[in-house]
């Protein structure tokens, strides 16, 4: 997988500079004698909160691996999370066009690496500044910062299908790690997006929905939808 290890990478880098940041507060710390055995407490308490942030930055940016289901005709869910809409919306950026909308929350901790949900080339990439808005309400894609991703599946390259990445209350940074003219296969990882956020699956209207509200979906592996 041509972006494996991406989301390890990033975690060691808040750690790293998190160990640096408590470096700096406790050596700080240690230079002012007059706060003599205060410094020392409030080191000790920082170094044990800085272990659990470790602890946690590790768990969150885990990248598994994902079980692609064969088939040209089928999609896969974009990224790990709970689905908690599945409608039809017209797509201002793709030419004003009527899809079938598939939106997956994330919480904290979920996976917050993103799969390609087809195997097809990147057609369009674009960031779009809002704000940040609690990312439990579905219809946030309208106000917050977001990126939105189209693919021409290798299989019908006339068709496109649209993954819109949206940052949330906590989500403050949207990584994509492919360009546009980019090809990839089903599940290869596309972003990293941090932290609790959504993504938003777009179909064409011949595309028939498998998933369920409700349903417990895994990055690159859950089938989503196929072609009819």
């Amino acid at each position: 997988m041509k972006h494996s290890g991406k989301a390890q990478r990033a975690a060691f880098r808040l750690i790293v500079a998190s160990l640096i940041l408590l470096i700096a507060i406790v050596g700080a710390g240690l230079i002012a004698k007059f706060l003599g055995g205060v410094v020392v407490a409030f080191a000790s308490a920082l170094l044990v909160i800085w272990i659990l942030f470790v602890l946690f930055t590790l768990y969150f940016f885990r990248d598994p691996t994902a079980k692609v289901p064969e088939g040209d005709h089928l999609v896969v869910s974009p990224a790990h999370g709970t689905i908690d809409q599945i409608d039809e919306t017209i797509v201002r950026e793709f030419n004003g066009e009527k899809y079938k909308r598939v939106s997956i929350f994330l919480n904290v901790f979920n996976v917050h690496v993103q799969q390609s949900p087809v195997t097809g080339k990147v057609t369009y990439l674009k960031h779009t500044s809002g704000q940040f808005l609690n990312a439990m309400n579905a219809d946030c894609a309208d106000f917050n910062e977001n990126v939105l991703l189209a693919f021409a599946p290798t299989a019908r390259p006339t068709e496109q299908i649209g993954v819109r990445l949206i940052a949330g209350l906590i989500a403050r940074r949207i990584i994509p790690w492919v360009e546009v003219g980019d090809v990839v296969p089903k599940g290869e990882r596309i972003s990293l997006v941090q932290f609790g956020s959504r993504a938003n699956l777009y179909l064409p209207m011949n595309y028939q929905v498998r998933a369920r509200m409700g349903d417990k979906v895994v990055g690159g592996e859950t089938i989503i939808a196929e072609r009819v």
